[in-house]
């Protein structure tokens, strides 16, 4: 099973967005495990695996109470850090033991979202310099659960060569099949991929891309961050910017989280819902397709067929292979 690589626990995978920490317990699934995050007295997000040390009921079923984190089973409570700082039985002023306390994993909120590391990090999250530019505004798009494994999902975000079929419906243009030959490089510091040119449909007009006519030109590039991130850059004649990061996490080997961050440079005038309504979509064309394909998508190359437009991927799905070896 891929989520059993050790490797793969040291690398930072979204698990929910920010605003869906409230005052209540979150549960989540990340590589297998389920664990709880919730937001302690202090107002940082705290994330532990999802099981009282007392009788082992899930953290998640309980509330929280002033920040604490309490247990429906007997009422014991976790504060900042998962300091168990309450067992009601015991009475007052008697000594906490120290098993009780909650092993938190790895925890970063980064572009409105909850990051998980359940292992020891190798790597940073990868950046998005728009994020600390005025320039530009950030719209979080909500997570979601797609039927299907991490590996096709990124495999997918790397193609351009589905265009004119799965999207035919938001922006893909059927005559336009031929891919451009590809050529691979390092992007920047984070990011490998490659950059192209396309000329896509406009059925959402103005809303997306600024423009007014049916077809409109993209330069673009497309590069991935190991082991499942996708970032996307879209720039257009006028000089509209639509950055996206596209986030694919591993529930298990079957299922996974999914969540879309688009920055752009426009003038903030179109709410935010109507622009990503347009990527929403192009993402639902994916889901529904993907979630059409059994298992995990094999990293053994010669269990499938590759062309040259499959470059971005199979060099993707090389380096993932030496992560996990």
């Amino acid at each position: 099973m891929l989520i059993e690589n050790e490797a793969l626990r040291n690398y930072w995978y979204v698990v929910a967005e920010s605003t869906d920490i409230s005052d209540a317990p979150l549960a989540v699934r990340l590589l297998g495990d389920s664990y709880v995050v919730w937001r302690s007295p202090s107002g940082d997000a705290v994330a532990a695996p999802d099981r009282c040390p007392h009788r082992e009921i899930p953290l998640s079923e309980g509330t929280v109470e002033d920040g604490c984190l309490v247990c429906p089973y007997h009422g014991w409570k976790f504060a900042d850090e998962g300091r168990c700082v309450e067992v009601p039985s015991s009475g007052v002023g008697r000594p906490v033991p120290p098993a009780a306390h909650l092993p938190t994993v790895s925890m970063q909120e980064k572009y409105g979202l909850i990051w998980l590391c359940p292992g020891d990090p190798v790597a940073d999250i990868p950046l998005m310099p728009a994020e600390d530019d005025d320039a530009y505004r950030r719209i979080n798009s909500g997570v979601d659960v797609w039927n299907t494994s991490a590996t096709r999902m990124t495999d997918n975000f790397m193609d351009i060569s589905h265009f004119p079929y799965v999207h035919v419906g938001t922006f893909g243009i059927p005559d336009l099949q031929n891919v451009p030959q590809i050529n691979l490089e390092q992007l920047d510091d984070d990011y490998f991929g490659y950059a192209y040119e396309v000329e896509v449909g406009n059925s959402q007009g103005s809303t997306a891309s600024g423009q007014e006519g049916e077809i409109v030109h993209r330069r673009m590039s497309t590069g991935f961050n190991l082991p499942f991130t996708v970032r996307s850059t879209i720039q257009y004649e006028t000089g509209l910017e639509h950055l996206i990061l596209l986030c694919s996490t591993p529930r298990d080997d079957l299922t996974s989280y999914f969540t879309f961050v688009i920055w752009r440079n426009d003038d903030f005038s179109v709410p935010g819902e109507e622009i990503i309504a347009f990527d929403r979509a192009i993402g639902a064309e994916d889901k529904a397709m993907l979630e059409k394909v059994p298992g995990v998508l094999p990293l053994d190359q010669k269990a499938t067929v590759s062309v040259q437009s499959d470059k971005p991927s199979v060099e993707w799905r090389r380096r993932l292979a030496a992560l996990l070896d």
